[in-house]
């Protein structure tokens, strides 16, 4: 199920035009060129990865099983000042937002991706970073999706 999940979100974020290299989960390399590769996008850094961070569950009923899934997903994207990339960027996560809006119970694998007070893709936060030996702004998102078993 979990895997579905991920799967699933990954899907959801290829949907929108120009996201780059999407995995469903953390990359890591020993050189930091190897790193850049997995992320890379034509001639710049452009790509994202989907971590689980959290798993809760909950028995509302005898035999009911509630599972909530916290997922982060990270981006990154070059940054180029002449490019106006952080307006780019922004306009990426906003796109990403509208398209899990869009579809709620991620082509119905989910009950639901609106928990509590949060509704679809939370960005919890968007500063440059160095990635990769390379300039990028970055994103961290989060998303809840809750299961009924």
């Amino acid at each position: 199920m979990m895997d579905d999940i991920r799967n699933a979100i990954a899907e959801v974020i290829r949907s929108v035009p120009n996201t780059g290299q999407v995995h469903t989960f953390e990359r890591y390399a020993k050189e930091r060129s190897d790193m850049s590769k997995f992320y890379q996008t034509g001639n710049q850094i452009l790509g994202w990865h989907i971590r689980r961070v959290r798993t809760t569950e909950d028995s509302p009923a005898m035999g009911r099983w509630i599972r909530v899934y916290r997922w982060e997903i990270r981006g990154y994207l070059s940054l180029d000042d002449s490019e106006k990339t952080e307006l780019k960027f922004d306009n990426l996560v906003e796109a990403i937002c509208a398209a899990f809006r869009a579809d709620d119970t991620l082509g119905g694998l989910v009950d639901s991706c609106i928990i509590g007070k949060e509704a679809g893709i939370q960005v919890l936060e968007s500063y440059p970073v160095m990635f990769a030996g390379v300039l990028c702004h970055s994103a961290k998102l989060a998303l809840n999706t809750r299961v009924v078993l």
